[in-house]
């Protein structure tokens, strides 16, 4: 049995592998809305001082209406408030995060309407999180705007940046 979305997709029988997975360069469902002169310049300082150490994200699949993506956030990554323009499921696979006032742990997970703004803050260990989405291409819609969250990202990621180098997954650590 195959489905369809309204882009003429269609479902059919898939497997897909982690080790298949592309990084989160090759995502070519991702979007990117127009940046400010603000969130470019902070984020070119983010990459400058090596934010890409603090996260991995793997599109697993793309099809048929659907899409699922892991990502791995390491201890206090800064990510930035934002939204997309999908509905999105979000699963915690190991780890912890915060989600404003709610502390969320492995095997809890969020539904966020699309065009929600959101951000949320890894645990201790980081968090691995996998991402459901209905529809195909979505975007991210970036609203930091404000040039204290970019330098406090900044202090965070000069920080945290040596801890990051050897973090391991918190899918790797003992269950307590």
């Amino acid at each position: 049995m195959t489905t369809s979305d309204s882009d003429g997709d269609t479902a059919a029988f898939t497997i897909f592998r982690m080790k298949d997975a592309r990084p989160e360069v090759g995502i070519p469902i991702m979007r990117y809305e127009p940046p400010t002169p603000t969130m470019i310049a902070g984020g070119e300082r983010l990459r400058a001082a090596g934010v890409g150490a603090g996260s991995e994200n793997r599109l697993l699949f793309s099809g048929g209406g659907y899409s699922l993506s892991y990502v791995w956030f390491k201890s206090g990554f800064p990510l930035p408030r934002h939204s997309h323009d999908t509905d999105c499921l979000y699963y915690i696979i190991a780890g912890s995060l915060r989600l404003g006032r709610e502390a969320l742990a492995a095997g809890d997970g969020f539904l966020l309407p699309g065009g929600t703004p959101y951000t949320y803050t890894p645990g201790p260990d980081g968090v691995e999180v996998l991402e459901f989405r209905s529809g195909g291409p979505f975007n991210i819609k970036l609203l930091a705007n404000n040039p204290a969250f970019w330098d406090k990202a900044l202090a965070t990621v000069e920080d945290q940046r040596g801890a990051w180098q050897d973090q391991p997954r918190p899918s790797s650590l003992p269950v307590e």
